[in-house]
Formats: C-alpha cells, sequence, structure tokens
C-alpha cells in the first residue's frame, strides 16, 4: 500500500509541472495548442479528485490503526489469555476511538501490568461527553450475539402434583393460591363374630359394612420470598366432609341392612411451613430444598365430636354403631413435617421426588364424647409416624404448557394408646398415582389441575385438585 502511495504522489509533481509550463505559453498557442492545455486541465480536475480519494482512504487507514492499538492495548501485556475472558469478549464488536457504541460494556481482561489503566483509558474514549452536557447515564448494554444467557439459579417449573411446590418464591414476591380439593373413597369390611363347627356353618353374627366417604377441602394458601432462597408459607383450609355406611348393626342379629349418614363442615388445621433451597443447580445439576411444615390443630377435634354409643364403645356393653355423629375437620395433634425435595433438569424433561417424615406428638389425658354428655376417657394417644416418599417427571409441552407424572407412597405407622399398640391396630399403606397438567393464563396467573388414582385398599378411590396460584 506504502508503494502505490508514492507512485502516486510522483504522478501528480509531474502533472503539476506540466500545467504550470502550459499556463505560461497560453497567450501565444496556436489552437491546436489550446486544445491541448483544455485537456490539460481536464487532467488537473481529475488529479484534484485522486487527491481527494486518497485523503479518504488516509483516514480509513488511520482509523483501522486506531482499532489495531485499541485491541492490542486490551491485552495483556505479560499475563496469558484465559479462556473465560475471550468467552466474555464474543459478540461485541470491535470498538474505535470515537466512540462508535459508547453503550456497550467493558469487560475487564485477566489481571496482568498496566491492565486496569488501559481498560480505564479505553472506557474513557468511549464514552465521551459533549461540551455543557451533563454526565451521561450508563444504558443497558446491546445483547451480544453468540453470547449465551445467564444461568437462573432457580429451579425449573413444573405441573405440580404434591403439597410442596418445587419453585420458590423470589424475594419480595408474593403469591396467593386459592385451590380446591375433592376425595371419594369407598371400602367394605366383614366382621365375623362366632364360632365355626364345621365349614359350612358359623354360628354368631356376621357384621358387614360398606363405606362411602365425599371430601371437599377449599384453602386459601399465601407466601413470599424473603429472599431468592428462602420462603415462608401459611394455608388456612375449609373442610366438609359426608360419610354414608351401610351397615348391619352390631349384637342384634338382624339381617336388616341400615343406613348411617353423618357430615361435618368446619374450619380445619391451619398450616405453617419453610421452604429453602440449598444449592445453585443448573442444567445437569440437581437442586435441593428442605422444608419443614407445622400443622396446627384448629379443626374439629374427632375426641369433641359425639359418638353413637349409647353405654360404652367398647368391652361387653356396647352398643349402637359406634360411628361419630359429626364428622370431624381435623386431625386433633399437633404435627411437624420436615423433608427434602429433588430436582434434576434434564432438558426438555425436570424429574424430581422428595422424602419427609410427619411426627405428631401424643396427647394426654384424651377422652371420647359419647351420647347424652358421657366422656369415655382413652388416656395417652399417640398417632403412628408417617413416611412418604415420592417421585415424579415433568415436561414441557410449550411456553405455556407443561404436563407432570408421579407416584406418591406413604406408610403410616400403628396408633398407641398408653404406651400399647391399639388392638386392631396395623400399619398402613398408601399409594397413589397422580398426573397434573398447568397452563399459564397471563404472566401473574397460573392453572393448576392434578388427577390421583389410589392404588391400595386404603387410599382414596380419586382425588382431584385445582391451584390458580397469582404473584404479585
Amino acid at each position: 500500500m506504502g508503494h502505490l502511495y508514492l507512485l502516486r504522489l510522483g504522478s501528480v509533481g509531474a502533472s503539476a509541472l506540466l500545467l504550470s509550463a502550459a499556463a505560461h505559453g497560453q497567450q501565444n498557442a496556436s489552437p491546436g495548442e489550446q486544445a491541448l492545455l483544455r485537456q490539460l486541465d481536464d487532467m488537473k480536475a481529475q488529479l484534484a479528485e485522486q487527491r481527494r480519494l486518497l485523503d479518504v482512504l488516509r483516514g480509513s487507514v488511520q482509523a483501522q490503526q486506531r482499532r489495531i492499538d485499541t485491541l492490542q492495548g486490551a491485552l495483556p501485556d505479560s499475563a496469558p489469555v484465559d479462556n473465560a475472558w475471550l468467552e466474555a469478549q464474543r459478540g461485541l464488536g470491535l470498538q474505535d476511538a470515537a466512540g462508535q457504541n459508547p453503550a456497550a460494556p467493558v469487560v475487564p481482561a485477566p489481571a496482568g501490568p498496566g491492565v486496569a489503566a488501559q481498560a480505564a483509558a479505553t472506557q474513557a474514549q468511549r464514552q465521551p461527553e459533549a461540551p455543557g452536557a451533563p454526565p451521561s447515564t450508563p444504558g443497558p448494554g446491546p445483547v451480544a450475539v453468540g453470547r449465551p444467557p445467564g444461568r437462573d439459579s432457580r429451579p425449573p417449573e413444573v405441573a405440580p402434583i404434591f403439597e410442596q411446590p418445587g419453585v420458590l418464591t423470589p424475594r419480595r414476591k408474593y403469591v396467593l393460591e386459592p385451590s380446591a380439593q375433592f376425595g371419594y373413597s369407598s371400602s367394605n369390611r366383614v366382621a365375623l363374630v362366632g364360632y365355626t363347627i364345621i365349614p359350612a356353618l358359623l354360628i354368631g353374627l356376621i357384621d358387614v359394612r360398606e363405606v362411602k366417604r365425599n371430601t371437599f377441602t377449599a384453602a386459601l394458601t399465601g407466601r413470599t420470598g424473603l429472599t431468592n432462597r428462602f420462603e415462608v408459607e401459611a394455608r388456612i383450609p375449609y373442610v366438609y366432609r359426608s360419610d354414608s355406611t351401610v351397615s348391619r348393626e352390631l349384637f342384634t342379629g338382624t339381617a336388616v341392612e341400615r343406613v348411617f349418614d353423618t357430615s361435618g363442615k368446619a374450619l380445619g388445621d391451619v398450616e405453617l411451613a419453610a421452604r429453602y433451597q440449598l444449592n445453585d443447580g443448573g442444567a445437569d445439576k440437581s437442586y435441593y430444598v428442605a422444608g419443614l411444615r407445622f400443622k396446627s390443630r384448629t379443626g374439629r377435634d374427632p375426641f369433641s365430636v359425639v359418638t353413637d354409643c349409647t353405654r360404652r364403645c367398647i368391652g361387653e356393653n356396647a352398643t349402637g354403631t359406634g360411628l361419630p355423629l359429626d364428622l370431624p375437620t381435623g386431625s386433633g395433634f399437633y404435627s411437624l413435617q420436615p423433608s427434602l425435595t429433588w430436582l434434576f433438569p434434564s432438558d426438555p424433561a425436570v424429574f424430581f421426588g422428595s422424602i419427609s417424615y410427619l411426627h405428631s406428638f401424643k396427647r394426654h389425658d384424651v377422652s371420647r364424647l359419647l351420647r347424652d354428655g358421657v366422656r369415655e376417657p382413652l388416656g395417652t394417644v399417640e398417632p403412628g409416624k408417617i413416611f412418604g416418599v415420592n417421585f415424579g417427571m415433568g415436561l414441557a409441552l410449550n411456553e405455556k404448557a407443561s404436563l407432570s407424572l408421579g407416584y406418591d407412597h406413604s406408610t403410616i405407622g400403628r396408633t398407641r394408646q398408653n404406651g400399647v399398640v391399639v388392638p386392631g391396630a396395623v400399619r398402613t399403606q398408601l399409594g397413589t398415582l397422580l398426573m397434573g397438567y398447568s397452563y399459564r393464563l397471563a404472566k401473574d396467573r397460573t392453572l393448576n389441575i392434578s388427577v390421583g388414582a389410589g392404588l391400595t385398599r386404603d387410599t382414596p378411590d380419586v382425588s382431584l385438585s385445582v391451584r390458580l396460584p397469582m404473584t404479585f
């Protein structure tokens, strides 16, 4: 490029000498010589245009040299350039000293001699201030093409099918979640009271009972994030229950079936919970969320409802059905439940699960209320411990809808009375197959629906729940 520049300067000088000589002899020139002089004038105009183009080319070369100097100044003098710094520079483009892109953020290079001063000087060149203008406010830099988005430290959202949510509420955000849940269960019981002389002959009574139970729970849940990794929650339920029992009255010898209907509706057990995210997960990295839930006994106590027993519900003088005339809406015991939830994103699915342990505190001096206001003392009652485990998979169908499948299993221990296992009490297994889907109605509202099917005899046959969390 330098040789071309010198050659063009030489041609410009020679042409200038010719034009100077022609100017002195123009007055005494013949017509032919005057035509030649006009041609020389045209050449002079062309040379002027070439001079202007050379000036533009010279400015372009100087601008490129400034860009090279800028890039060399941003690199360290002696420290090696690591891959992390080069990854940060990807997509930022070239920045010239005139500040063609003053809003782009400056990413510092790795530590090295003089790097901090060079970066500060480069930043000052990229953000010139107009004379008399107020200091500019740094704006949000342009999105760099080819740079990956920042990693979110919060677990991914899935359609909720279990009681505890997997995604925590962000800091200074509030979630109000109205919900409704319906459950239906039926069970059959056959009791043989007597003895057999031969296998085909029974001497005594047969107690046959069929129970159909409907439970409807409306709840209002509120939670807020104290930090991005810690949230608290409160849940207030209202319970309506109705039972229909088809049976033959025990110890009467009747063959006529009777239907015993009972119901109850009142405030349920209020719950308080807290959850904390233990780690920062990511793509192909697990998230762990620890939780602690406290359940009160604000609901109607099962020991305060009237039981259909004329005298006593145990012993030889037991009469009546032994069933409550009004159904309770609470468990009657304070409970504490720690849990640990696990989430593992594997695009496009999210695998999740949790383990929990429910401890119900024993009650002393418990008595059961019979008809005519008579109370039957029961002493100390301690409910069985409950171990729970669940797992499932969530799949995003599109940007608004997601589907979840899961299984929930709980093992309920035997109840103790006065330190002794209650006669007839056995360990109970509850297994439920769950399916749910979620649809985002708006930016701050999501509709969640889940259906559960009982897989064991003691589990409710079907359960249906609808939630509508709203974020503020």
